[in-house]
């Protein structure tokens, strides 16, 4: 530890890129965030904040620092959660994908994250920004049904199955069921009001990780019946948004196969276009 580290004050680490630090709800689970340059303690502005979830690989701090340019452009206050692998069981890689895992609510444990940002910083922490890519982006469209007025926009990135918009499909392949497992309504209205991007590389085409086999535990009939590829899949799921009336953007990388870096700049322009709105 440096002779600067040893002597600073707190607020050194409360700057900047902050450390991963445990949440307060469930140690098990932590986040970092990232505050811009022209945050003033002392000042009144309430600053934008954009939640950014990540993949299987759980390299959060490294998506923070991604959207730091971003973060700098807009002033906006950046929080990456951290949901580990292997929880409960050692071998398991997809805990937070579906929201509930194990009796652990993975939405829950972000809104709190979300209320314990906001509660050091001035935050519009009523409606956020959120982006997750592959699995972060299954976790992200979820997170949509059960919270949209959380949300004023949503960036959903190649994920490796959808939910659909489908009130006749049990959870998670649809909709059904889902006010009776989260105690939340499926709220179309609520939906339409938040703005939403998909996004994908058009290289984006292999399936040894997007087929999921009748022996996975999360097998269901018809959980592989919206595409073979993730490009196939999410316009299956914009075509299920567009039939409740919630019209997304749908933007393709040309060139990008599954990489999350490489679809980043058109979430930044949608996140952009959407704090330059009235």
């Amino acid at each position: 530890m440096s002779t600067k580290e040893q002597t600073a004050p707190l607020n050194f680490y409360r700057r900047g890129r902050t450390p991963i630090t445990a949440s307060r709800m469930d140690q098990r689970f932590s986040g970092c965030s990232y505050i811009p340059s022209g945050y003033d303690p002392a000042g009144d502005r309430v600053h934008p904040l954009a939640v950014l979830v990540h993949g299987s690989l759980r390299d959060a701090g490294t998506l923070r620092d991604e959207f730091i340019d971003f973060a700098e452009a807009h002033q906006c206050v950046l929080l990456a959660p951290l949901f580990p692998a292997g929880i409960d069981d050692a071998d398991d890689l997809h805990n937070y994908k579906h929201i509930a895992y194990h009796g652990i609510r993975y939405d829950l444990i972000l809104l709190d994250m979300i209320e314990e940002v906001a509660a050091r910083y001035r935050v519009e922490k009523g409606r956020v920004l959120m982006h997750g890519f592959s699995g972060g982006a299954q976790f992200a469209h979820r997170f949509l049904y059960l919270h949209p007025e959380r949300l004023s926009a949503i960036s959903v990135g190649a994920p490796g199955t959808v939910t659909l918009a489908d009130e006749g499909s049990a959870w998670w392949v649809g909709v059904k069921g889902m006010e009776e497992i989260f105690g939340r309504p499926f709220n179309v209205t609520a939906m339409r009001e938040v703005a939403v991007q998909l996004v994908i590389g058009d290289q984006d085409i292999e399936t040894w990780d997007v087929t999921v086999g009748s022996q996975s535990p999360f097998w269901m009939d018809g959980i592989n019946d919206s595409g073979e590829t993730r490009v196939e899949r999410l316009r299956t799921l914009e075509r299920s948004l567009k039939a409740i009336g919630v019209e997304p953007s749908f933007d393709t990388v040309p060139g990008v196969s599954h990489d999350g870096t490489g679809i980043q700049e058109p979430v930044k322009a949608f996140f952009s276009k959407v704090l330059a709105a009235p």
